[in-house]
């Protein structure tokens, strides 16, 4: 995993207009995506996988941790909607990013639309094939972090807006169906965490 230094980060929210800055601790993450052979799946190895649910990916973090002797940072309970999963941010294991060091990361010091050349870093609509493809195969960001934008979708921890959309959670950094619009660091996208589709997927992180 890469470590990634403290920050900050001024994230936006299109639909309300409106901007707030977050403070980020130092903290790791994964390079790319989680692909189909770590998740313990068939499909193609190297590929991310998909059709998995922020529940599910929330899951995988604590069976990951588990197995390799950390400690869980999810607590879960019974709640369909996940409204009763706790984040223990001191844990060692591993988790999802924040959506604040999602952005924050994927950024990489830069302060553009995207940290490159949509073309050079990302798969989309344009040059997909209408498929997801191999993690690392675009220019990675300055961080040496691939697939921030395109491939796939990436859930967050952070709950989209509980007073309009109630349990619906964040994802990050567009697919390999989207359109330039959809492929920008800023961009925020939101579901129920029972959401499963074609190119959302998820990244580990690890607080330090």
């Amino acid at each position: 995993m890469i470590e990634i230094p403290a920050g900050e980060i001024v994230l936006r929210d299109e639909g309300t207009r409106t901007n707030w800055t977050v403070k980020v601790d130092a903290f790791r993450l994964a390079p790319h995506a989680v692909t189909h052979e770590l998740y313990g799946t068939t499909a193609t190895a190297s590929t991310p996988v998909t059709e998995v649910s922020w529940l599910d990916a929330v899951r995988f973090c604590n069976q990951l941790s588990l197995r390799e002797g950390l400690a869980l940072c999810y607590s879960m309970g019974d709640d369909p909607d996940g409204q009763d999963v706790v984040c223990d941010w001191a844990a060692d294991g591993y988790r999802l990013p924040s959506e604040a060091e999602w952005e924050y990361a994927c950024r990489a010091g830069t302060s553009g639309v995207r940290y490159g050349e949509l073309g050079e870093i990302a798969w989309y609509r344009e040059n997909s094939g209408g498929r997801v493809h191999e993690v690392g195969t675009r220019a990675p960001n300055a961080w040496g972090l691939y697939d921030m934008i395109g491939n796939v979708w990436e859930w967050c921890w952070d709950v989209y807006d509980p007073e309009v959309y109630g349990p619906y959670r964040v994802f990050r950094g567009g697919g390999a169906h989207d359109r330039p619009r959809g492929c920008r660091a800023s961009c925020r996208r939101k579901s129920h965490p029972t959401f499963r589709i074609d190119d959302l997927g998820f990244r580990l992180a690890r607080s330090l």
